[in-house]
């Protein structure tokens, strides 16, 4: 008898929508309050899931979704540092 593996959903705070975590980037705050994204998944700290895409980036930037999610004010040149990952790893 074979188990069915549970796949693991998150939601992107850019879009609003449930989907696999693997098809997700994961945007963490660290101890240090240090603001990184983190394309393995396993870092350590308070983390926000995000679409691989630019419009949900910038969807979560207008309405500061990461900003409330992480509980951290966001500098902008953090935000385009994570356009720039972002775009390199589309």
């Amino acid at each position: 008898m074979s188990t069915i593996k549970k796949i693991p959903m998150r939601k992107c705070t850019g879009c609003g929508e449930t989907k696999p975590k693997k098809e997700l980037v994961r945007v963490i705050k660290n101890v240090d309050d240090e603001v990184s994204m983190d394309l393995t998944g396993k870092k350590n700290g308070r983390g926000a899931y995000i679409c691989k895409s630019n419009e949900c980036l910038a969807k979560a930037i207008k309405t500061k979704a990461l900003e409330r999610s992480l509980s951290i004010k966001i500098e902008e040149t953090v935000y385009e540092q994570l356009r720039k990952e972002l775009m390199t790893n589309e």
